[in-house]
Order: structure tokens, then sequence, then C-alpha cells
């Protein structure tokens, strides 16, 4: 799932090397922090959050196939 996120950031943004992923996992969910460059916010984000929620559907689908936690994805500089 790491991948995935990092395969689809890194085609969107202007530097690719700052993208980042972080796991947390407990017992009951699984939370995904995603790190950008500070300018390559609003790529990530998209107007009225669209890239954001897109990119949530797109985890969450993948997510729930393979995995019986509730999975996140947060968002940050």
């Amino acid at each position: 799932m790491k991948d995935l996120i990092e395969t689809i950031v890194k085609s969107l943004v202007d530097f690719p090397d700052d993208v980042q992923v972080n796991v947390h996992e407990e017992e009951t969910r699984i939370t995904y922090q995603l790190s950008v460059n500070k300018s390559d916010m609003g790529k990530v984000i998209g107007k009225q959050g669209r890239v954001a929620k897109a990119l949530r559907t797109v985890v969450y689908a993948a997510a729930s196939s393979s995995q019986k936690k509730k999975t996140f994805l947060e968002i940050s500089e």
C-alpha cells in the first residue's frame, strides 16, 4: 500500500524525492501519513480537495480488499 501511495504521488509533484509515507499500525486501524514538499501541497490536494479525495478513494479501495483493518490517509507538509 505504501508503494502504491508513493507511486501515485510522485507522478503528481515537482519534488518526488521529498515524498515520504509513514505507516502507523494499531489494533483496529492503519494510518498512512503522506508528507510532501510545501510547494507541492497544492498539487496533492487539488482544487477543492479533488485530488486528495481521489487519492483516498484509490487507497481505501485497495485496502478494503487486502486488509481487515480500517485504513486512513493523512496528508501533511
